[in-house]
């Protein structure tokens, strides 16, 4: 599908078919589709999704999507999608307008792209896994994020996430991982390598953990964090792990310092980076 012109939806989702409100440009059941142009997808401002559903062999490259009300973007229930080069806009003051949403699919890689959104840059939520994020720019917007999770008390799987080599920049948060309920969520084997850069916040690392399930298995090596305005520290609440190499502030709250504990992340193969500002961030 070549798209090289713009699209505009509708002001109001009111003319639509009522059962399907909310999905405009709604893609299902596919295999081996491939989205592609200089072309712009335009929400107009109004309650709008672009949505790929329950499909196979995705390739999206070079597309705009601006002014969406709601989520930019979202991927469901999808198996082996490679998104890159793709731009997604919305006002920084646009409430949930995530950039990318990922949730119940696998295999996908998002490169080589530019979000910035009143929420998320990319969210990535329950029944997710091999999700592989490089040379990301995301701002401005709530940071990049996986969940939230365990809404009502249900459970909430992803697993193997990886982050390499991004630029967050003016956005209210960096890396999250977000849980509804304390005790449904449990977060481990968790890694965030050779990241630097300012927080606004004086907590510049937060582990709030579950008393019923605390966070195991975090590690951290070469991440540095310096305040704007002061000094910066690390708050814990039942979080297990350990750092080596350069780690600030300091994260002896961490109850655990066991450096024999092995834990080797996916690794994504990336080409040098072009610019002195990129961050190496690994989840």
């Amino acid at each position: 599908m070549q798209i090289d012109g713009t699209i505009v939806a509708p002001d109001e989702p009111a003319s639509w078919d009522p059962n399907y409100a909310r999905l405009w440009l709604h893609f299902s059941k596919l295999n081996g589709i491939i989205f592609q142009g200089n072309g712009v997808i335009d929400g107009s401002g109004s309650k709008w999704w672009v949505t790929i559903d329950s499909s196979t062999g995705v390739k999206v490259k070079g597309i705009t999507v601006q002014n969406s009300q709601q989520m930019n973007f979202v991927i469901t229930r999808c198996n082996s999608v490679r998104i890159s080069d793709v731009i997604i806009s919305s006002p920084g003051d646009s409430p949930n307008t995530d950039g990318i949403h990922i949730t119940e699919s696998t295999n996908v890689v998002l490169q080589d792209s530019k979000i910035g959104t009143g929420d998320d840059c990319v969210s990535i939520v329950n029944g997710s896994s091999n999700i592989k994020m490089k040379r990301i720019y995301c701002g401005p917007g709530h940071g990049i994020s996986i969940g939230s999770l365990g809404k009502d008390n249900s459970t909430g799987i992803v697993t193997k996430v990886v982050l390499d080599t991004a630029l967050l920049r003016e956005t209210t948060n960096g890396l999250r991982i977000k849980t509804w309920q304390t005790a449904a969520v449990e977060i481990s084997q968790i890694m965030y390598r050779n990241i630097s850069g300012t927080s606004k916040s004086p907590k510049a690392m937060k582990f709030s953990c579950s008393d019923t399930v605390p966070c195991s298995n975090i590690v951290l090596t070469n991440v540095n964090l310096e305040g704007k305005d002061g000094t910066v520290e690390t708050y814990c609440n039942s979080a297990q792990g350990f750092g080596y190499g350069i780690v600030h502030p300091s994260i002896d709250c961490l109850t655990s310092h066991d450096k024999d504990y092995t834990f080797t992340p996916d690794i994504i193969e990336v080409s040098e980076a072009t610019s002195q500002e990129i961050v190496h961030a690994e989840l």
